[in-house]
């Protein structure tokens, strides 16, 4: 087999999403503690809580779990997207944000919704001043851009995708293409979003390499259409019986060398 062509996931495997997102939770929840007198770490276990709860209570829930946006990024995206949905999204943000914070507080027995609402935009505002990138991952872009074409591929809505990468501007440059989950309609793993991309790139299937985090989006997604897939697994997650990748590594720096092996 020979690889032309690979493609990216973006958040949790070039981007440190989940870094970015625990910041902003354990920055706000510090400050709310010091401020009330409360306990940060069950603060946060709460305010979590009462985020999926409520997020998962919405019409366009269905909608967002079909384009894969998660609870966390309801927190702080803007949703300024011109479909239906991502403007029903919008419209609720404001107090999505606010009421889970505030759910949050009321398990302290504080009952202060202004603060709450001060809440939701402190975490908004950290989380846009904490974007993280995985150590080795322009050193390995830099590398792979000489030989290969690199595609993104991810899920989410294209206004809070777009600004993650703006806020992470040495990123963008090394891409031929970026696919967002949100201008098409679909997430993955449908495969109809699969079989766009290699049409909107023109690579072949027994040429691409499809390189994720998630075994249930991208590893899925890729297998679903007969496509090679790496699955990184940094944390020595159990595998999934149901979802087999084509090669396991531990961090993207092991690519190019599982590259020259293929």
């Amino acid at each position: 087999m020979t690889i032309k062509t690979i493609v990216f996931d973006l958040d949790d495997t070039l981007l440190w999403d989940e870094k970015s997102i625990a910041t902003a939770f354990e920055r706000t929840c510090h400050e709310a503690a010091i401020e009330k007198k409360i306990d940060a770490t069950l603060f946060e276990q709460k305010v979590r809580a009462a985020a999926r709860a409520l997020y998962e209570s919405y019409p366009v829930f269905d909608y967002t779990q079909q384009i894969g946006i998660n609870p966390f990024e309801g927190l702080w995206g803007g949703f300024d997207d011109p479909t239906p949905e991502f403007q029903q999204l919008r419209a609720i943000a404001p107090d999505y944000r606010q009421s889970a914070w505030y759910e949050g507080l009321l398990s302290f027995a504080v009952d202060d919704k202004e603060y709450a609402l001060k809440l939701s935009e402190r975490f908004v505002e950290v989380r846009r001043e904490s974007p993280f990138l995985y150590p080795e991952t322009l050193s390995v872009l830099e590398k792979l851009q000489k030989n290969y074409q690199l595609v993104m591929l991810t899920n989410g809505a294209p206004s809070l995708q777009n600004e993650k990468l703006a806020i992470t501007p040495e990123l963008k440059g090394y891409f031929d293409r970026i696919i967002i989950s949100g201008d098409f309609g679909y997430g993955k793993p449908d495969k109809r979003l699969f079989e766009y991309l290699l049409l909107e790139t023109g690579a072949n299937i027994a040429e691409t390499l499809m390189v994720g985090d998630n075994l249930k989006t991208d590893i899925l997604g890729a297998s679903r259409i007969g496509m090679a897939s790496a699955w990184i697994n940094r944390e020595d997650k159990i595998p999934n019986l149901e979802v087999t990748p084509t090669y396991e590594i531990k961090n993207l720096s092991e690519l190019e060398h599982l590259l020259h092996s293929i």
